[in-house]
């Protein structure tokens, strides 16, 4: 460097190969270029309401959202991999030139709002400040060479569930619960997807030109999010599961035996009939012909369970169970208040005495999962005074730590097979001990995971190869990150 040489060159002086290497900078285009998307290629965060700011009075709308355009954040999540990509096609023996065509990537698309995410400096009233977190994950490449039959994965996220490989898209300060102001937000990236899914993009891979073509599962919602983007009822409603037809009373009847009906399509016809009433029936008898959808739905989800709330949602339903049994509710069906209040109070200071659990007002995934063990479900027994009574706890709880797995693992298949292969058995076997010995609770009622987890768990399964990889957990544990990012450490009790 002291020859006064210039080593680095000025930066208009780089060639289009090191333009490459800058952060941010990827060219690539869409054949046919996308509808009511602008062709620019170099941009980065843009204001989330471009285009609605008039509609939207009530707060500076410049403040409300920021997101990354859906095919540039895409573009970014692929470079990323770029090296990954490359080294799959290496192992599989492609020859890396021939492959330009028929690359295929699938995205999980994760949704989920957050409560309370108001600065805390301690004084002053706590404002009730709502987001919502919107991202995506790269869960596969794979290609299907021109005259190969087989489609080859070359890529797979090792950890489809980390906050690392969940790529923010949109971060809005709305509450999950406005519908409008959702979809207003979510619009233009409702907008992009579709539009993406009709091109293909041609980007540099390894220094050639590549086309890949994307495939979007919206996975990581939890029942909430999935019954407003789908037009459903809410989930307290009659029709209790986001996946068939059933009736609550229906599936407390027959716990096991339900296929997977809906489907976005469906649901957009179902609105359709809703809104027409074609053959002018009474609201019953036209809210039971579209089993519950009456609103428009806007974003298509993929039918699944959401592994995480999944967990939560039983863990709820057998801390219930744990207190009805400790106060034998079997023998006196309608307790008093106070009854119950002493039961819950028993079984929080046995748990807190014996397994160090502390009583939470909102069941999260820790608890849940500290609670669903034997360990726990024998301290609870302490409590419980008929003998048979505790062994069916015990049978209960052995049960659903065999089904568990299945529908938490990344890979049943591979970790799993054993219990996959017994799944519907021990639902069977599960649902038969509900109905005979809980008779008292599951009379004409169930809740809505507990239903998904006995009937719709084998079938996701065959169908999407696993249930657990494609949950929103990366998306929820990346809200944690917003958090710190924010300085906004939640109240973490309401003491």
């Amino acid at each position: 460097a002291t020859s006064g040489r210039q080593i680095f060159q000025p930066l208009h002086t780089l060639r289009a190969a090191e333009k490459e290497l800058l952060p941010g900078f990827h060219q690539f285009e869409w054949q046919p270029a996308l509808k009511n998307v602008s062709e620019s290629y170099n941009v980065g965060i843009i204001n989330g309401l471009s285009g609605w700011t008039s509609s939207l009075d009530d707060s500076p709308a410049d403040t409300i959202t920021r997101r990354f355009r859906y095919d540039v954040a895409l573009v970014a999540a692929l470079k990323d991999l770029e090296e990954d990509i490359m080294e799959g096609l290496r192992d599989t023996g492609m020859e890396d030139s021939a492959c330009t065509l028929g690359f295929r990537v699938m995205i999980k698309e994760c949704c989920d709002g957050m409560g309370d995410v108001s600065e805390k400096h301690g004084g002053g009233p706590a404002v009730p400040e709502k987001a919502v977190r919107f991202s995506f994950t790269v869960m596969s490449v794979s290609i299907q060479a021109e005259d190969e039959q087989e489609e080859v994965t070359i890529f797979t996220e090792p950890k489809p569930n980390s906050e690392l490989s969940c790529k923010p898209l949109c971060l809005m300060f709305v509450d999950e619960s406005d519908h409008e102001t959702l979809t207003a937000v979510l619009g233009p990236i409702v907008a992009e997807r579709n539009a993406m899914k009709e091109s293909r993009l041609i980007l540099s891979m390894g220094g050639m030109p590549r086309s890949f073509r994307f495939h979007f599962r919206g996975t990581g919602y939890d029942e909430k999010m999935v019954r407003e983007m789908e037009g459903l009822e809410a989930s307290g409603s009659t029709y209790i599961c986001t996946l068939c037809d059933s009736s609550r009373a229906e599936a407390a009847q027959n716990m096991v035996l339900h296929s997977i009906t809906r489907s976005h399509d469906e649901n957009l016809e179902r609105y359709e009939i809703w809104r027409t009433n074609p053959f002018s029936e009474s609201v019953d008898e036209l809210r039971d012909r579209v089993k519950g959808v009456s609103a428009k739905p806007f974003l298509e989800t993929q039918p699944t369970l959401d592994a995480l709330h999944c967990d939560i949602g039983n863990a709820t339903e057998f801390y219930k169970i744990f207190q009805d049994e400790i106060g034998e509710v079997y023998k006196n069906p309608n307790p008093s208040r106070e009854e119950r209040r002493s039961w819950r109070a028993a079984l929080d200071k046995q748990l807190r005495k014996k397994m160090k659990l502390k009583p939470v007002m909102r069941m999260n995934g820790n608890y849940a999962r500290r609670l669903m063990t034997m360990e726990a479900t024998e301290v609870v027994c302490e409590l419980v005074p008929s003998e048979e009574r505790r062994e069916v706890l015990r049978e209960l709880m052995r049960l659903y730590l065999q089904m568990k797995p299945v529908w938490r693992a990344t890979c049943p298949a591979k970790e799993c097979p054993d219990q996959l292969c017994r799944y519907s058995f021990n639902s069977q076997r599960f649902a038969d001990l509900l109905s005979a010995t809980f008779k008292y609770r599951y009379n004409g009622k169930i809740t809505n995971y507990l239903h998904k987890t006995l009937a719709h768990v084998p079938e996701i399964i065959e169908r999407d190869g696993s249930i657990g990889a494609w949950a929103s957990e990366g998306n929820e544990s990346a809200n944690k990150l917003f958090r710190r990012f924010r300085k906004m450490n939640a109240r973490q009790s309401k003491a």
